[in-house]
């Protein structure tokens, strides 16, 4: 019986020790088509570009909710919003839910873990404790800042790098290289303030992208949104167009916005190298991706949070050294989502997926590039103006869209793109005669997801989605469920 137990807690030890590390680098606010790998001829992302000619890039990756704090919800727990009950105004994350999140199970099962950058998630009745969850803590709650002296837990690396892009890359060379010398697996999760507005560029960047032109998005522009429903017309995405700069001062806002991006590239690096020197590559896992997407004023929007490509569509680039897409700058069609993570590191680690994960392991698309997941995501809005929530379900070929608000004169409205012919969502197939039946395909599949949502919902305020986005519900009845608009005093 000794020699079994001893045999036993051998074995244990040598599976622990066996476990790759993983390393989960997460921008904000970043568009698909800001890096070189991905196209862009305009931009100086050579650190990203290598990670991706290393590992393997998704083409066809999505944010289930395009908005930072529910966004980071379905990352930590790997399941849609509805069942995290997560985004600004309508809930925070439990202590249950928290423990049963990617790094927490990660730390149970022997792993070093560290975050820093912009956890972006409250947790009730740990606000100020958010460091209890990791071995490291280099966060911050809120948005942080630009600053890295004012960012408590990262103030030591201020000298040396005063603005926080670079900060968070100092911080994940010394987490690794500690966790080498502890001689434990480790989990990093960087998550990058940039480039969040407001912006805040390092000034050593300057130089960069100074009196340059950029490319302008194909559909860029109002006329290019003409055909978008109204609703969606309703929130700031649509006044941050014009407000932003998009409209007159494209060139600046965008230099900016990229000059951000080249800091993060540089902090990339500043970690591939330190995994490099501390001789842990060959047993390295490396993830990078983005919270949500950015318009850049594409169709004539600013910001996010819409279910449209440039906001919900973001990058993610995977290098792992133990599957075959390694070193071989292979690309991915399959439709993959930032629910999918969560499983993902899990598995690789050997650690059991919670059954309550909605996301799908990414590790079968490593090997085989050409394997698909799934057949359809659900994406969403619950976020804003009510006006502007709204559900959909896209497939590797189709984007379907529902916005139930029939207020203000508005009608309930369907959107239908074909991806497959035209990503830049130019023409609204909804009332197409020869689009009918893909119309009917996509609608049956909503339906089912939207009913599962009663069910599943963490609170009442997400079940009442079910009935909000039911499409044979009438007007009067959802409207029954909807905030009371406030008369104004007198009147």
């Amino acid at each position: 019986m000794t020699r079994f137990i001893l045999s036993f807690f051998v074995c244990a030890s040598f599976a622990i020790a066996q476990q790759p590390n993983l390393i989960f680098l997460l921008a904000d606010d970043q568009n698909f088509d800001s890096l070189g790998c991905y196209g862009n001829a305009d931009v100086s992302t050579p650190n990203i570009d290598k990670l991706a000619s290393d590992g393997l890039i998704f083409d066809h990756h999505y944010d289930t909710t395009a908005i930072c704090m529910a966004s980071r919800a379905n990352i930590l727990l790997g399941q849609y919003e509805w069942k995290t009950g997560c985004n600004f105004n309508t809930g925070n994350l439990s202590e249950t839910q928290v423990k049963k999140s990617y790094p927490v199970l990660l730390r149970k099962a022997g792993y070093r873990t560290a975050f820093a950058g912009k956890f972006g998630v409250e947790i009730e009745g740990k606000q100020k404790e958010h460091d209890s969850f990791f071995d490291k803590w280099g966060g911050g709650p809120g948005q942080t800042s630009y600053a890295t002296k004012k960012n408590p837990s990262m103030a030591k690396y201020a000298k040396e790098y005063p603005h926080s892009t670079r900060s968070y890359g100092a911080f994940g060379r010394d987490f690794v290289n500690e966790s080498v010398e502890a001689k434990k697996p480790f989990c990093l999760s960087i998550s990058f303030k940039a480039p969040h507005r407001p912006t805040t560029p390092d000034p050593i960047d300057s130089a960069v992208y100074a009196g340059k032109t950029f490319t302008k998005p194909l559909n860029y522009g109002r006329n290019n949104g003409e055909h978008f429903a109204p609703q969606s017309k309703k929130g700031r995405q649509y006044l941050r167009f014009e407000s932003w700069g998009y409209s007159n001062n494209f060139d600046e806002v965008m230099a900016v916005y990229h000059q951000q991006i080249y800091a993060i590239d540089v902090a990339v690096g500043m970690v591939r190298d330190a995994v490099e020197k501390a001789g842990v590559a060959d047993n390295t896992i490396i993830i990078y991706t983005s919270d949500n997407g950015f318009f850049c004023g594409a169709h004539g929007y600013g910001s996010k949070v819409l279910p449209y490509e440039e906001s919900m569509r973001v990058p993610l680039i995977v290098y792992s050294p133990f599957h075959k897409s390694a070193g071989k700058n292979q690309r991915t069609e399959a439709l993959t989502a930032n629910i999918d993570f969560a499983p993902t590191m899990l598995e690789l680690a050997g650690v059991p997926v919670p059954p309550e994960m909605d996301g799908k392991s990414l590790i079968p698309l490593l090997d085989d590039p050409s394997a698909r997941i799934r057949d359809h995501l659900a994406i969403m809005n619950f976020w804003g103006p009510e006006q502007t929530h709204t559900f959909g379900i896209v497939t590797e070929r189709f984007k379907y869209l529902h916005w139930y608000y029939a207020g203000e004169g508005m009608k309930p409205t369907e959107e239908l793109y074909d991806l497959s012919k035209d990503r830049l969502e130019l023409k609204n197939r909804a009332a197409d005669a020869a689009s009918a039946s893909d119309l009917e395909s996509l609608q049956t599949i909503y339906d089912l997801v939207v009913s599962s949502i009663k069910t599943e919902a963490r609170t009442p305020h997400y079940a009442k989605y079910a009935t909000l986005f039911d499409r044979t519900t009438p007007w009067p009845a959802k409207e029954s469920l909807l905030p009371k608009k406030r008369t104004p005093a007198g009147k």
